[in-house]
């Protein structure tokens, strides 16, 4: 039975998007998923994103065609070299050439539009401002600027009928945090891909700073990441 309890989860197919979609049903909204062919190296997280969206049961799943790759500007987009074999110094250091221009403002402004067609009043979104790479649009001062943003951007907002809330249950949390919460709520992280340069089989290359901070956080809960690595991935130190 539907709880008319409605919330738009952004879902990408990584670990992140997935634990929070997990959140979502765990705290009795109706999940609406919502995922991106932008022109990403790979399509692989699209079908993890799709097979997500079945086994949690979510109430819709829509896939939006927009391509970023006209832009370029980042190794996940254009052509560009994934960086891999990073420190964590080293991925501390600067925004690395993976950040994607604008990609968080353009996907929860595509969120917000569904939100209003549904008459939702919460979005969900897998940011973390931890163990993360330095994307602007992930930290907490780009969402409460959204959220303020989205008072003023739409018709419920102005008139007052929707109170918007952008849900970030992962954004304080590390990495190890995060695997054990959705552990906790059955989340089977084999069907996950989180790698920046997987091959076209899904395979994660296990070097890039994404599959370092995931491999990092399943060994600081001593147990075996279930997702398939090439032959040379990184063991944290």
């Amino acid at each position: 039975m539907s709880s008319n309890k409605r919330a738009v989860v952004l879902l990408s197919g990584g670990l992140d998007s997935t634990t929070t979609a997990a959140i979502a049903k765990s705290e009795g909204f109706d999940v609406y998923g919502l995922t991106f062919d932008y022109g990403q190296r790979h399509d692989v997280e699209i079908k993890a994103a799709q097979q997500t969206a079945e086994r949690l049961g979510l109430v819709d799943h829509k896939v939006c065609q927009i391509n970023l790759r006209v832009f370029g500007g980042s190794a996940l987009t254009s052509d560009i070299e994934v960086p891999k074999g990073r420190s964590t110094t080293e991925m501390n250091s600067e925004i690395p050439v993976t950040y994607v221009p604008a990609r968080n403002t353009i996907f929860l402004s595509f969120a917000l539009a569904w939100a209003e067609v549904l008459k939702a009043n919460d979005i969900f979104i897998g940011v973390n401002a931890l163990d993360y790479s330095g994307y602007p649009d992930c930290r907490p001062e780009f969402i409460e600027a959204f959220q303020e943003l989205a008072k003023v951007a739409t018709k419920v907002g102005v008139n007052g009928t929707q109170k918007l809330t952008i849900h970030t249950p992962l954004i304080h949390l590390t990495k190890a945090q995060i695997i054990r919460c959705g552990l906790d709520l059955g989340v089977d992280y084999s069907k996950t891909i989180t790698c920046y340069d997987p091959t076209d089989h899904g395979i994660a290359c296990g070097r890039c700073d994404a599959c370092f901070l995931r491999l990092k956080g399943f060994q600081e809960n001593s147990i075996p990441d279930p997702a398939p690595y090439q032959k040379d991935a990184m063991v944290p130190a």
